[in-house]
């Protein structure tokens, strides 16, 4: 996220040592790329001196290190003010790969770009007297072609004086990338999870040759160019009142190491439809490296609602008032900020597992109790809330009145440290927090929609390194 100009101090030493100690980050960032480098070109010889499953595990490891390394390098830079990117290039100028002319066997396409008629300055006619020529590189699905934008240069006789076109905008800061290109390499990359060394060997088979760095550099500036529609979309998900939250681990590449540790992907998620609300569905990713509560309560900082979500720790410090729990109904001296809604599909599972792995009767039996609640449920789907809450009032009460009734007489009758009774134990213990619903139309039984969302990730057998700007959004 950039920063504000305010929030920087007016003293210009100080602003001094902020760009050094930037500029050091980015040698240091070259440096480790360099290193990097060295090692994988040392695997690469090894790997034709003899066959070896593991070196070229290692080696494919390294290529996403590098990629990593270089993607956050062009986020920084451009993210950065002119001055502060005009001091990284100077001190990285030497590492950057030549730049190469357009192969020439791509078919072009012309964009002609109007010049005015008369000249600005007097209204004088103008002379056509050449041409400027910026060739961009493009992609549309199965081959890539060339946009020329061709811009009319003409020259006032009267006052002699030389007009043309505005350059075109394109979408990163003197890149030559199209935004079809640098989409269709997002997507590839971490919808697809191919990584940018095997996207350059396959545009190298169309006679493209894009060295894995320039690759990376774009999709740094791709990821600084999303950061307001991310900031937007953020902005629009947190102002909703009702928000469903749930997170995911994922197996995440440690620089270096050729090994992986285990960072996670949240989803929060905006969606009336159930409840025939105008607004539209929404939802936002974010990346962490761990699963620290201080991530989730940092994102959910100026939320106000119900939050649907499991029964995490992390979450404990957002449902309280001074210091209480907001499922502890008798302490409570009024409404929390964030306000709990319990998942029943999380209770189910408790059941679920025992019954799956023992035939329990009483696990059963919560089964098709809980399973009668979710029956209710599919009828009033997308009904507005004063009709869903009117009949979970007159149907669903009364069963979760003696579901709880039943749950206690069942938890006298069993071991205390039996998974059995801690799943009666984890029901009641977030009891308030599972009937919630019954009292709002607005409400979801369970947090299903949250973890519909994330499921796809969590289905990968793998995971590339999450580039922070991409998959923390």
């Amino acid at each position: 996220m950039t920063i504000s100009p305010y929030q920087l101090p007016d003293d210009l030493d100080a602003l001094k040592r902020i760009i050094a100690a930037m500029v050091q980050d980015a040698v240091a960032a070259q440096a480790e790329i360099a290193k990097l480098r060295f090692q994988l070109a040392r695997y690469r010889r090894a790997e034709f001196g003899r066959s070896s499953e593991k070196l070229a595990r290692d080696a494919e490891q390294l290529e996403l290190a590098i990629e990593t390394l270089e993607a956050d390098q062009a986020e920084r830079l451009a993210a950065a003010s002119p001055v502060v990117a005009a001091a990284i290039e100077a001190a990285t100028e030497a590492q950057k790969p030549a730049r190469r002319p357009l192969p020439e066997h791509l078919p072009r396409e012309d964009v002609i770009h109007s010049a005015p008629c008369t000249c600005p300055a007097c209204g004088g006619a103008l002379l056509r007297i050449g041409e400027d020529v910026t060739e961009t590189l493009d992609y549309v699905p199965g081959r890539f072609k060339v946009i020329r934008h061709v811009r009319a240069k003409l020259s006032c006789r009267a006052c002699d004086i030389v007009v043309a076109a505005p350059a075109p905008d394109h979408a990163i800061a003197r890149g030559r990338a199209g935004a079809g290109l640098l989409a269709h390499i997002v997507v590839s990359k971490y919808d697809d999870h191919l990584p940018l060394y095997r996207q350059a060997e396959i545009f190298a088979r169309e006679g493209v040759n894009l060295e894995t760095s320039t690759l990376s550099g774009w999709v740094g500036a791709t990821a600084a160019a999303l950061q307001p529609l991310i900031d937007a979309l953020a902005a629009e998900v947190m102002a909703s009142d009702t928000l469903h939250v749930d997170d995911t681990p994922v197996p995440v590449l440690a620089p270096g190491t050729g090994k992986t540790k285990t960072g996670r992907l949240w989803v929060y998620l905006r969606d009336e439809r159930p409840h025939a609300g105008n607004a539209p569905p929404a939802v936002l990713y974010r990346y962490t490296p761990d699963r620290k509560g201080e991530h989730c309560r940092t994102e959910l900082a100026n939320f106000t609602g119900w939050l649907h979500a499991d029964g995490y720790a992390g979450f404990g410090r957002l449902y309280e008032i001074a210091g209480m729990r907001s499922s502890d109904a008798a302490l409570l001296s009024g409404p929390p900020r964030v306000a709990e809604v319990g998942c029943w599909s999380h209770v189910r599972r408790g059941f679920f597992d025992e019954w799956a792995a023992h035939q329990s009767k009483i696990a059963k039996e919560a089964l098709d109790r809980i399973g009668a609640l979710f029956d209710i449920e599919r009828p009033i789907a997308g009904s507005p809330p004063d009709i869903r809450r009117a009949v979970r009032q007159r149907t669903a009460r009364p069963r979760i009145d003696e579901l709880a009734t039943w749950l206690d007489e069942q938890l006298k009758k069993l071991p205390g440290k039996s998974d059995l009774a801690g799943a009666i134990r984890y029901a009641r213990s977030r009891w308030h927090a599972l009937t919630r619903y019954l009292d709002d139309g607005r409400l979801e039984i369970s947090n299903n929609a949250a973890e519909n969302q994330i499921r796809p990730a969590a289905m990968r057998d793998s995971f590339c390194t999450p580039y922070s700007s991409i998959w923390k959004h």
